[in-house]
């Protein structure tokens, strides 16, 4: 990771990624919070009946369309017009070129219309630990204040923001010409100069993190093994990746990883060669213990998967997970 001395955005400094990715299956978290999210603006009078919206694809998986449909909007994404509100969740980060794709969603906009941008801040990422938030096709990591300066480039200012408990704290930032910040986006802006969150010192503590979550991993699931016991994995998510890669964790000590979404069975983790399977598969396998790899997924995987004994969450420390 860089992060820029000018405008303070971090980011990856290259990513060899090929731009085709296996669709994510959305979580029951992240349909939740969309509901929330949409329900929010349509409540602050941002998203008036009859308004025409475009939303811009995430590989995360997941669409507002339905719901924005529901309030009353007309949904103009698959069109070449202008759309009086355009919605990004968690797209943005995966260009290499943010300027040219802040850019395209810009110029999607009307001249009065409103951009709906929801974004994992890098606030929540140092703090809570999560440093395998960095990986491939993640491309940038925005701070409020990084991302507000994006924004004045095209003459946009945040005027109101959301914020939502999804992957430790997310923000749903809503920008429009001639805006005003109000109360909460005043207060994000200032937790961002109290920590420094533009600076490489502030994004830099994620290093020491490294190596906490990777030993404690690796030691847990030798630690395992020699007791004889079975442990799987569940969530073949991105994030994943560069902890099992950095953690040196192969078949040999996790011998395969369930995911819900169909298009990763019978692929393999990046680096480690770990095989994807389903979660048919895995109740088959009878594991002694499974270790979630996406904590969001607590809840609804507790329900899908009653035969599962003993859940374990992968970070940012492994631990059981909570009741």
């Amino acid at each position: 990771m860089a992060v820029c001395d000018h405008c303070g955005l971090a980011q990856l400094v290259e990513d060899p990624t090929l731009p085709e990715e296996a669709r994510g299956q959305e979580p029951a978290a992240l349909v939740a919070q969309a509901a929330a999210a949409v329900a929010a603006v349509a409540e602050s009078g941002l998203l008036p009946a009859g308004a025409r919206f475009a939303e811009f694809d995430s590989p995360h998986g997941g669409s507002w369309r339905g719901l924005l449909s529901g309030q009353g909007a007309i949904d103009v994404s698959d069109m070449s017009d202008r759309a009086d509100v355009v919605v990004d969740v968690f797209s943005l980060m995966h260009a290499a070129d943010q300027t040219s794709a802040m850019h395209s969603r810009v110029d999607r906009l009307t001249n009065s219309g409103l951009l709906l941008l929801q974004y994992h801040p890098l606030h929540t990422i140092v703090q809570a630990g999560q440093w395998n938030a960095l990986r491939h096709g993640h491309m940038a990591y925005y701070s409020t204040s990084a991302l507000t300066g994006m924004l004045a480039q095209f003459g946009l200012t945040p005027g109101a923001s959301w914020s939502f408990p999804l992957y430790g704290g997310t923000v749903l930032l809503a920008a429009w010409r001639d805006a005003r910040p109000d109360a909460g986006v005043r207060h994000l802006l200032t937790q961002d100069e109290t920590c420094g969150a533009t600076t490489a010192e502030y994004a830099g503590q994620l290093q020491k993190q490294v190596l906490l979550a990777t030993h404690g991993l690796r030691d847990w699931l030798v630690a395992a093994r020699h007791q004889g016991r079975r442990v799987f994995g569940y969530g073949a998510a991105s994030r994943a990746v560069p902890l099992l890669v950095a953690a040196d964790v192969g078949p040999e000590l996790l011998p395969a990883i369930a995911d819900a979404a169909d298009s990763k069975w019978g692929r393999t983790i990046p680096g480690v060669r770990i095989p994807i399977i389903s979660p048919t598969d895995l109740i088959a396998a009878e594991p002694d213990s499974v270790l979630l790899f996406v904590p969001d997924l607590l809840p609804e995987v507790r329900r899908a998967l009653p035969q599962i004994a003993e859940w374990m969450v992968a970070e940012p420390v492994v631990a059981p997970a909570a009741e």
